[in-house]
């Protein structure tokens, strides 16, 4: 991190205004990373707009550091904050969203790009929304739009985040199950997209989670917020982060080669010895074809006649003037 960055990371003051079985819990989850020597931690959060990344991003800092309205649309740029605790530094990377008009949104996706330049990401929050009732083809092509520029590897980092969690599914359909269809259904869309095959374990091993943002999330006994299946979502979900960032996975650093690729130039110019060499013993070859083909060629018997006749005409005029010079010789 650069200097720069270092002088705006202010203290995790957010964390205090948790419960306290909430703070307990956090504090203990970044206790187990400092363990683990990770001093620092970069979560990339991504979507489609309106899902409530910027709303996530407020919810774990426990500050309103990212402006949110209701009547305007997101910013086009991405928003960095970052906490210290404890010797803990938390970055979160909020995000523009990917769609616009039914299609990438490449002027966005460029900015976030360059904005993540010699960064580290240790985590990918993709987020989406519950009460989603269906998946389309946008989900596909952010997937792919993710995917291509920072590689396939980035989904060993991911977690999808599904918000409005306390959502009343249609009727006759409970809960879990609703969830359980919904989270199916969004990573069978992301598959494809990721370049992933429909029984692969990488898929299979992306974690679904659920985060309620609003005021009115139902809290426990312990003033925790809570989902309605009762888990204490802020927790749980930091949990998840501490266990992605500590797979197995290396994180990804976005250098100049990821976010534009090989040059194509320069790629090129490896295989230019190739090719001469290719084509000199091409024309090599086709040379002594002809050649084979002028001395194995069999000639018509007019053609053979003439170099016959040739040959007489050249071999009498030769005689003759053998024959001239002695005579001049004789008469001298």
């Amino acid at each position: 991190m650069s200097s720069q960055q270092q002088q705006q990371v202010r203290e995790w003051s957010g964390i205090n205004t948790f419960a306290p079985a909430t703070q307990t819990k956090l504090l203990e989850l970044l206790g187990k990373l400092k363990q683990e020597d990770v001093n620092s931690l970069t979560i990339l959060v991504m979507g489609k707009g309106g899902v409530g990344k910027s709303s996530t991003v407020n919810s774990i800092i426990g500050e309103r550091v990212v402006a949110i309205s209701p009547f305007q649309s997101e910013g086009q740029r991405p928003v960095m904050v970052s906490r210290a605790r404890a010797g803990f530094t938390l970055n979160i990377i909020d995000t523009p969203g990917l769609i616009e008009g039914g299609y990438i949104n490449d002027t966005a996706l460029d900015i976030i790009k360059r904005f993540l330049l010699d960064k580290t990401i240790d985590v990918l929050l993709y987020v989406d929304r519950l009460d989603a009732y269906r998946v389309d083809s946008l989900d596909k092509v952010v997937a792919k739009a993710i995917t291509d520029s920072f590689g396939k590897g980035i989904w060993n980092k991911a977690i999808i985040a599904l918000t409005h969690a306390q959502f009343s599914p249609p009727d006759a359909l409970a809960y879990d199950e609703f969830f359980s269809k919904r989270s199916e259904a969004l990573l069978q869309i992301i598959k494809p997209g990721a370049y992933l095959k429909k029984d692969a374990a990488q898929a299979s091993a992306i974690p679904v989670v659920l985060i309620e943002n609003s005021g009115r999330c139902n809290k426990n006994e312990t003033d925790e917020k809570v989902l309605p299946s009762g888990i204490a979502w802020i927790p749980h979900l930091v949990q998840t982060i501490t266990e992605i960032a500590l797979n197995k996975s290396e994180s990804i650093f976005v250098d100049k080669n990821l976010i534009e690729g090989p040059n194509p130039n320069q790629r090129g110019k490896l295989w230019i010895p190739v090719i001469f060499a290719l084509q000199f013993l091409f024309i090599m070859n086709i040379e002594a074809l002809i050649k084979n083909d002028v001395a194995n060629e069999k000639k018509p018997s007019w053609e053979t006649r003439d170099v016959g006749v040739q040959k007489e005409t050249r071999e009498g005029g030769q005689k003759n003037t053998r024959k001239e010079k002695r005579g001049a010789g004789v008469r001298k």
